[in-house]
């Protein structure tokens, strides 16, 4: 049987555990997972940063690991992935600003193939323009975008998921075994 593949998309500072737990879940269940950032290419790294509840009015922000990539971004085809797993933190709020990040999106959903979007990851959903008329969830800070993206924003618990159709969204790395597992049955993993 020949492995699903999924496209991971970050940059810099994106949150520690929405990109090595997601990644290292996909691997350990045989799906292959090429993370990529623009203007990177395999090798390269891309610092992290740990986003933590800890009684503030938001998360606090610490240094995280650094995340090796291992596949050019330059070379990305979206024909050759099965779904597309965009991670939150800072770097969701300058890749919506990528055009190509966002016609890879939009070409994923064109297709109705699998994307799971977490915490801050849904400002590239947004900015895609692919959730009007979808219900999804996001980091609270993130409703109003989606809101005015034309979504409808679902204020679910921190460790639950939501799937609409091909989306399977969550609020925070909290979420991750549930958005972990829905991502994987819309795959066809589970």
């Amino acid at each position: 049987m020949i492995p699903k593949r999924v496209l991971l998309i970050a940059g810099d500072f994106v949150e520690d555990y929405e990109i090595m737990v997601p990644f290292q879940t996909l691997l350990t269940v045989g799906v292959h997972v090429d993370a990529v950032c623009p203007e990177r290419k395999a090798g390269d790294k891309i610092r992290t940063a740990i986003h933590d509840f800890e009684g503030d009015q938001t998360y606090s922000e610490k240094p995280g690991h650094n995340f090796t990539l291992n596949a050019d971004f330059a070379t990305v085809q979206e024909v050759d992935y099965d779904g597309l797993l965009i991670p939150g933190g800072r770097a969701p709020e300058y890749l919506r600003l990528n055009m190509r990040v966002l016609e890879i999106v939009r070409a994923f959903d064109t297709s109705s193939k699998p994307i799971a979007a977490i915490c801050h990851g849904l400002q590239i959903l947004t900015a895609a323009g692919i959730v009007k008329g979808r219900t999804c969830t996001a980091y609270p800070a993130c409703g109003p975008e989606i809101t005015l993206a034309g979504g409808k924003y679902a204020e679910i618990a921190i460790d639950k998921a939501l799937v609409d159709k091909n989306l399977v969204t969550a609020p925070a790395w909290p979420a991750h075994p549930e958005f972990c597992r829905e991502f994987l049955k819309l795959l066809g993993v589970l």
